[in-house]
């Protein structure tokens, strides 16, 4: 997806990314979503904010079910992580994106460069399986 340097573009990229989750089987509410619409949001900020250049969001799925997102700019400034203090409003979207992705880079690319990020999805548990007729208490589970 171009993102335009304008900051309105950046709920045009959640809106593009929840489309994508859910056309690929990642339910809204699900975790991983959530996560991931807020990296989203974070990076193409970033990019809307910090370079002034247009941008192009990528999201790719793996096979195992992991997303990766990339962000890429016409800027060949490398991103700067900093760390808000108190009351700052800003200083705290590398620090989130850190916290929330698996693994976290960047590269240059062309001209610019791409902000990188991956996200596995966990695994879903299985359920405990209880013999027929064993009364199970929330909260318990059967040996």
């Amino acid at each position: 997806m171009e993102v335009g340097p304008d900051p309105a573009e950046v709920g045009r990229a959640r809106r593009w990314a929840r489309s994508r989750l859910a056309g690929s089987g990642i339910g809204a509410d699900e975790p991983l979503a959530e996560t991931l619409v807020l990296i989203i949001s974070e990076l193409v900020t970033n990019a809307v904010v910090h370079t002034g250049c247009p941008a192009v969001l990528r999201m790719l799925f793996a096979a195992e079910g992991g997303v990766r997102v990339e962000v890429a700019d016409t800027s060949d400034c490398p991103p700067k992580p900093r760390r808000a203090e108190g009351d700052d409003t800003n200083g705290r979207g590398l620090e989130l994106v850190d916290g929330l992705a698996d693994r976290w880079g960047w590269q240059p690319e062309g001209l610019g460069k791409s902000i990188w990020c991956e996200v596995d999805r966990a695994p879903v548990a299985p359920a405990p399986v209880v013999a027929p007729g064993v009364p199970v208490s929330p909260g318990r589970v059967p040996c």
